[in-house]
């Protein structure tokens, strides 16, 4: 099955989710690309992106279990090919 490259975009707002989210991406880390976040303090939360080449059944994986941690929001867009 051939990958597709991604973008997941994460929104933290729970602090104690962070260390969850910070297993899971190791979980995957041999198909992301990169990873940027950004603390937006005066707001509380943290954004952010990470980009992935993966199956498309891999990829949803991820974001499925990273949208169940708690205070945690996740949309992902995929590559056309």
């Amino acid at each position: 099955m051939e990958t597709r490259i991604a973008i997941i975009g994460i929104i933290v707002e729970e602090p104690d989710s962070v260390e969850p989210l910070n297993a899971l991406l190791h979980q995957y880390a041999d198909c992301i690309i990169g990873r940027m976040g950004i603390p937006y303090r005066q707001r509380g939360l943290s954004i952010i992106s990470v980009a992935v080449d993966a199956q498309p059944d891999a990829i949803s994986a991820l974001s499925g279990k990273i949208g169940r941690l708690p205070g945690v929001s996740v949309k992902a867009a995929y590559s056309q090919a």
